[in-house]
């Protein structure tokens, strides 16, 4: 019965792998990119340097949680789309609280703590795709980004080909797409307290995946197949989180690049 139980987790833990797994591995890379361009602006320029990107940023992080927080049904409490506060380091919140007898709430936590992740990458993608002279192009190799480590370097070097092609860089409203892009990329990545609710909904989806797998196998079904074949419909995030992250990479390279000269 023991091993009948392990082999099941086992199963339910290559499910969550094969679907979140390299989504976990990104927002991780975004998280990083976030934190070490913020610390280049506090070291040379002070806290109050990053609001540059924050005023802009920041309704979109916030408007990400409060967009979910109420798909998923959560009483909305307190929504602050931009109040900095250099005490306690806040930009914003959305204060939510949900039925704890709600399966269906408690799983939407791991949405509402990932928002601006999820929310912030899929309006860059649009900015890219409206916005640009070639936006088109821009998109395009986003639409067939996959989870593996090829399709995410070829898809990256072709994006930045044309992202940096003669048509944009000569173009007044690339620049201006750049900056709106650097706001929104510099806010993306979850909060601690948003890591916490993330990780409470999603031991909640594995639960259920567990359970899932159980009655699957008693009644002698395969689903794992079905499962990780979610994945060709998940590509296109993929896609964009991997846009947000080449976008956050720059904005990293550049502001330590003109930062650097800046003495606080």
């Amino acid at each position: 019965m023991i091993d009948f139980f392990i082999n099941i987790l086992k199963t339910t833990l290559i499910q969550v792998t094969g679907i979140l797994g390299i989504f976990f591995i990104l927002g991780f890379i975004l998280s990083k990119l976030q934190e070490w361009t913020q610390a280049k602006y506090q070291r040379t320029v002070g806290w109050k340097g990053i609001l540059w990107t924050a005023w802009i940023g920041t309704p979109f992080h916030e408007f990400g949680h409060y967009f979910f927080a109420k798909l998923f049904r959560h009483k909305v409490r307190a929504f602050r789309i931009f109040e900095p506060n250099q005490a306690t380091g806040e930009l914003g919140h959305v204060d939510h609280s949900f039925n704890k007898f709600s399966l269906y709430q408690k799983v939407g936590n791991f949405f509402i703590g990932s928002a601006p992740m999820i929310f912030g990458s899929t309006i860059l993608a649009l900015l890219a795709y409206f916005f640009l002279p070639n936006g088109k192009e821009v998109f395009l190799p986003l639409r067939d980004a996959n989870n593996s480590f090829i399709s995410i370097f070829t898809t990256s070097k072709n994006t930045l080909i044309n992202l940096f092609s003669l048509k944009n860089i000569t173009a007044w409203n690339f620049w201006v797409f750049l900056y709106l892009s650097f706001c929104i990329s510099s806010h993306l990545a979850p909060s601690k307290v948003d890591r916490k609710g993330m990780w409470s909904g999603l031991l909640h989806i594995i639960l259920i995946l567990f359970l899932l797998n159980i009655f699957a196998v008693l009644l002698k079904l395969d689903i794992t197949t079905y499962i990780l074949k979610t994945n060709q419909y998940l590509g296109i995030f993929t896609g964009f989180f991997l846009y947000a992250i080449i976008i956050s990479l720059l904005h990293f390279i550049f502001s330590h690049a003109i930062l650097s000269l800046v003495r606080k």
